[in-house]
């Protein structure tokens, strides 16, 4: 009977995270970022494992205070997809924050076919009452990002903050663009370009909700 191989590898969690965090420090051009958003970027970065990631960032200047605000002050977290939602660390947040997806819904499907869209973008509707003062994660759905800049626009309530950050080959880029140049003024934070991703939106997120590595 042969030996199987035994690995040489990290076991402590806690020194994985420090060796992680300290490799993302060291290789990524954080500078230039105000504190709050490096300490975000440096999440997202440990997410995806891109340490260019930053040059895609794109933010408005009180994006992350206003969200951490919102957040301590009990604003509730919506998100397009269950997998961000799934991603949100519960103990970080600071208010025990409601985290919600819509998407599941069972009126979602006959929802989405009488407006003609994606069901990720007609699950915003069951948002309205909640959008007031809310943070809002987006990383997957263009669409979601799409409409809810549209829902804006027709009068919907504002979010404190949007973090979009959907993934894709359609719609990806231009969503997080419209987002960065909505005349609303809606505090945002984008990853410009294709990148994105639930991963990337539920770290945003739990930086946002706790300062601690």
């Amino acid at each position: 009977m042969s030996e199987s191989t035994v690995f040489d590898y990290e076991k402590d969690g806690a020194a994985i995270y420090r060796e992680s965090f300290a490799t993302i420090r060291a290789e990524a051009d954080l500078n230039g970022l105000p504190a709050d958003v490096s300490q975000v970027a440096v999440r997202m970065i440990h997410a995806c494992g891109m340490v260019d990631l930053v040059r895609d960032l794109s933010y408005s200047p009180r994006v992350i205070a206003d969200a951490r605000k919102a957040l301590r002050d009990g604003a509730p977290i919506l998100c397009d997809a269950n997998m961000v939602a799934s991603g949100v660390t519960r103990k970080r947040l600071p208010a025990d924050n409601d985290v919600i997806c819509t998407l599941a819904d069972p009126s979602v499907p006959d929802l989405a076919q009488r407006m003609g869209t994606t069901r990720s973008a007609a699950a915003l509707e069951l948002w309205r009452d909640r959008l007031e003062g809310s943070v809002v994660a987006i990383g997957n759905a263009p669409t979601a990002l799409f409409r809810l800049l549209e829902m804006i626009e027709e009068g919907a309530p504002r979010p404190a903050a949007i973090l979009g950050i959907p993934v894709g080959f359609v719609g990806a880029a231009e969503s997080k663009d419209a987002l960065a140049a909505h005349t609303s003024g809606v505090e945002y934070l984008v990853v410009r370009g294709r990148r994105g991703g639930s991963a990337m939106a539920a770290a945003a997120i739990n930086a946002i909700a706790s300062e601690a590595e």
